[in-house]
């Protein structure tokens, strides 16, 4: 059965940086266009960044320049770098393929303070 777990979300003042991590199993890991989320309380979940199988990316234009996807096939980990973090950052992160969704992770909650 497949499963998403996400990690790396924590506390981070404005302008700061975090790593997340979400490792992927039950899945080919290497064929799949794989994504980030967010979701804050009361709104659609948002799609932030995306990474294809060859690995081109895009991202939405809110954390552009500021955040940064990418992948390890062998460690079946997706990534995401942001820096320059602001508090309309705050929400829970989730990872999940960009077709055919899987069951959502409980995400990592990341918390910009300003």
């Amino acid at each position: 059965q497949a499963q998403l777990v996400e990690s790396g979300g924590g506390l981070v003042q404005a302008g700061g940086s975090l790593t997340l991590s979400c490792a992927v199993s039950g899945i080919i890991f290497s064929g799949n266009d794989m994504g980030w989320y967010r979701q804050v309380p009361g709104k659609q979940r948002e799609l932030v960044a995306t990474i294809t199988s060859r690995s081109v990316t895009t991202y939405a234009d809110s954390v552009k320049g500021r955040f940064r996807i990418s992948r390890s096939n062998t460690k079946r980990t997706v990534y995401l770098e942001m820096s320059a973090l602001k508090p309309e950052d705050t929400a829970v992160y989730y990872c999940n393929r960009l077709v055919s969704l899987l069951n959502w992770g409980q995400g990592t909650q990341v918390t910009v303070s300003s």
